[in-house]
């Protein structure tokens, strides 16, 4: 059965399409069958693996999610595209029991055909978000290392707990990821230190420091292992992917 992750951040900017992207390359180039869903109305993650969005989202209707799915050039990494339809948007933002019942039937139906599934989840705590959440195993939450990523997070903690609850526990941490890491700044240290010490040991060994190549690939339709594979970014992804691998 899938380990179904939903990559959150309600604040933008932060790395969650970055690592949804790479993590998800890092896990299929490591051997697993691995899928990336596009669920935020900009479809970054569905143009930095070199895909089109759909007409339409997927997971709104009633086709089956195989006959949607779609290969991208790294082996075993599928992709479900987002959408930008206006009414796409509209429906994913105003999610009700009725739309979180589809989309958690659309994954149980493929669960059995991946090893884990990444869910890149638009940049809010939203009912999209939280229907995502409510379909997932895991929760994934990238922080830049910045002075308000404890107040973003904090919040979004709140949204994580009501849903465990909703879940019957079906929901767990599958960890925070520190991003756009600069251990030259003593900023990044201090957040560091505070993310450690408030969140304890969900909080991922690796980090994802700053590097060119992260921000380059998406703009070539490319991950960061495609693009520039003896880069830092592709460095910090593949140790991310053996402590996902670890903590399985």
């Amino acid at each position: 059965m899938a380990r179904i992750f939903s990559v959150v951040n309600q604040k933008g900017g932060v790395g969650k399409t970055t690592t949804s992207v790479n993590l998800s390359a890092a896990l299929a180039l490591s051997g697993n069958r691995t899928l990336l869903i596009d669920i935020d109305p900009q479809c970054n993650a569905t143009g930095a693996v070199g895909s089109e969005p759909a007409a339409y989202h997927a997971l709104l209707g009633d086709t089956p999610l195989p006959e949607v799915v779609i290969e991208t050039e790294t082996e075993n990494l599928s992709l479900l595209p987002g959408s930008r339809r206006f009414q796409d948007a509209d429906v994913m933002a105003n999610s009700d029991e009725h739309a979180t019942t589809k989309l958690r039937g659309h994954l149980d139906s493929v669960m059995e055909d991946y090893d884990y599934i990444l869910i890149d989840c638009p940049p809010s705590a939203g009912a999209m978000t939280e229907t995502a959440l409510t379909a997932s195993t895991e929760v994934l939450i990238p922080i830049q290392c910045e002075y308000f990523a404890m107040v973003g997070v904090a919040q979004l903690i709140g949204t994580i707990k009501k849903v465990i609850g909703a879940t019957d526990g079906r929901l767990t941490f599958g960890g925070i990821l520190l991003t756009m890491y600069d251990e030259s700044l003593e900023l990044t240290r201090e957040i560091d230190e505070d993310v450690r010490d408030f969140f304890g040991d969900i909080v991922f060994e690796n980090v994802v420091p700053r590097d060119v190549a992260l921000c380059e690939a998406p703009s070539h339709g490319q991950t960061v292992f495609q693009y520039a594979p003896r880069s830092r970014g592709a460095f910090a992804y593949t140790q991310l992917c053996m402590e996902v691998l670890q903590r399985d």
